[in-house]
């Protein structure tokens, strides 16, 4: 009786066990398919308006913390006559974007979203969401982590 008991619950157990990875792993999902889903819609938006609305598509698509350093930067340049950003477009990753190259997204181990350019190069952007939304809080500009937000932070003083 005992040893029926115990596999009973050994069985119980394994079905619990089965579920809550089961929930966990749809959940992970539901939360990648929203940061892609976001990032994708701004990259559209930007082909749709042919970058006319840079940096206004960040900023739209960025959470507080990011829409405050790029409005550092926007004052540093009304102030100062000089830019203190990167010099380059960061969703395209040029000073001249192709807004019509392919693009592949994805996310990372890290769970950030990779887009993939067809010029070579990738573009990293970490997000922050909620049940219903998500939004841009940085943008990794290479291989070394380097983060857009600090550097508007630090630049644009």
């Amino acid at each position: 009786m005992q040893k029926t008991l115990f596999y009973i619950m050994m069985l119980f157990l394994g079905f619990s066990a089965i579920s809550a990875t089961a929930n966990l792993t749809e959940a992970l999902q539901t939360a990648f398919a929203m940061k892609v889903t976001t990032i994708a819609d701004m990259y559209q938006q930007d082909v749709n308006n042919q970058g006319q609305d840079y940096p206004v598509v960040l900023q739209q698509y960025g959470n507080q913390e990011l829409q405050a350093a790029m409005r550092l930067e926007q004052d540093y340049f009304a102030r100062e006559q000089t830019s203190c950003h990167i010099g380059y477009d960061v969703l395209w990753s040029s000073q001249d974007p192709d807004y019509e190259q392919e693009k592949k997204f994805s996310v990372t181990t890290q769970g950030l979203v990779q887009v993939s350019l067809a010029q070579g190069n990738d573009v990293y952007y970490e997000l922050s969401c909620d049940d219903s939304a998500c939004q841009v809080a940085d943008v990794i500009l290479d291989e070394d982590g380097s983060s857009l937000r600090e550097h508007l932070q630090n630049a644009c003083r």
